[in-house]
């Protein structure tokens, strides 16, 4: 831990973010799984310091290449050039040690958009934001060869993405593997727009512009229906964990997914719906029986019940995203009967 901190201020030194002299004070941050994120403080300034890890951490051995630190710069920077504020500055990045410094974002005043909707803080009209503002990042680099040179990360993002979350999870499903590998291998072979690749709510500040995206070491160029259902998924699932506030969740569900295919414009929308749909039904079967499973699912029945959902979509031919917000409902609702 000494050594890491020595390592960090000597970064922050050879970028000249630390001046000489200058006093600074190092805190390591909670909630890394992929990487170690420190707070810096030089003076009254605050500085977040993200670095790769070589294994993340989960109880599944899961490692992959620390390259992706700088994916991450270049996702950050070019979501940037589409809208600064969606994104953070990028004021340094030191490649040999993998790390990169950013502002550090008060969570008083940047919340955590997973961290509201724990507190059944679901605002419809801040997911409607959210969605516009994924598909003005997908409409911007769609169909640009150029962008699809610079993010050709097909190996990170199949052992970050494919590998442990869809895979994974088709290997203890045998009655399904060969659907979800279909599912996969399609998203793989895709070039269509840039994924971030984790657009998840715990990867979303709450800012006072409206959503800052962070975390983006998976961007690859593929299919940005990856995208759309990874984040849906999420909203789906807290409608588990607090039955309570699920109308909120499911209100927040159709708002992002209508916000997002009004601003499809590089294909048909119906065509994003209908490749999301299946992708969403392995994301809600891969967040139980993945390398990575939510960790406020804890119950069996919990478990079971997103497990047996995942499944009959998975199943089912031809679903769009409106109807399984419709099923959802339904199973929820039978459920509790």
């Amino acid at each position: 831990m000494v050594d890491d901190l020595h390592d960090i201020e000597a970064a922050l030194g050879e970028m000249a973010i630390l001046k000489a002299g200058e006093k600074i004070v190092i805190e390591r941050l909670d909630g890394g799984v992929s990487c170690d994120v420190y707070r810096a403080n030089i003076g009254s300034r605050q500085f977040c310091v993200k670095r790769a890890l070589p294994k993340l951490r989960v109880d599944a051995d899961w490692r992959a290449p620390v390259e992706r630190s700088h994916t991450e710069v270049e996702w950050l920077q070019l979501a940037g050039e589409v809208d600064p504020r969606l994104v953070p500055d990028v004021l340094g990045e030191d490649r040999k040690r993998h790390l990169f410094v950013m502002p550090f974002y008060p969570p008083e005043q940047y919340p955590v958009w997973k961290a509201q909707l724990a507190h059944g803080v679901a605002d419809p009209a801040f997911a409607t934001s959210v969605g516009a503002a994924l598909a003005r990042i997908h409409a911007a680099t769609a169909e640009r060869d150029d962008v699809a040179y610079r993010f050709s990360n097909g190996t990170q993002f199949l052992a970050l993405r494919l590998e442990p979350y869809l895979l994974y999870a088709a290997q203890k499903h045998p009655d399904v593997a060969s659907r979800i590998r279909a599912i996969a291998n399609d998203v793989a072979k895709s070039r269509i727009a840039l994924m971030h690749g984790d657009f998840s709510p715990k990867n979303i500040l709450c800012g006072p512009d409206g959503p800052m995206i962070l975390d983006a070491e998976t961007a690859c160029y593929g299919d940005p229906a990856f995208d759309l259902a990874f984040c849906l998924n999420h909203l789906l699932l807290k409608c588990v964990w607090h039955p309570e506030h699920r109308e909120a969740y499911l209100q927040s569900f159709a708002q992002l997914k209508e916000a997002y295919l009004s601003g499809v414009s590089w294909e048909q929308f119906e065509a994003v719906d209908a490749r999301a749909a299946p992708l969403l039904a392995a994301f809600l079967l891969a967040r139980i029986d993945g390398k990575s499973p939510v960790e406020y699912l804890t119950r069996e029945k919990d478990k079971a019940f997103v497990r047996n959902a995942a499944l009959g979509f998975i199943k089912s031919d031809n679903l769009m995203l409106g109807e399984m917000a419709i099923l959802w409902r339904e199973k929820l609702d039978g459920a509790k009967r």
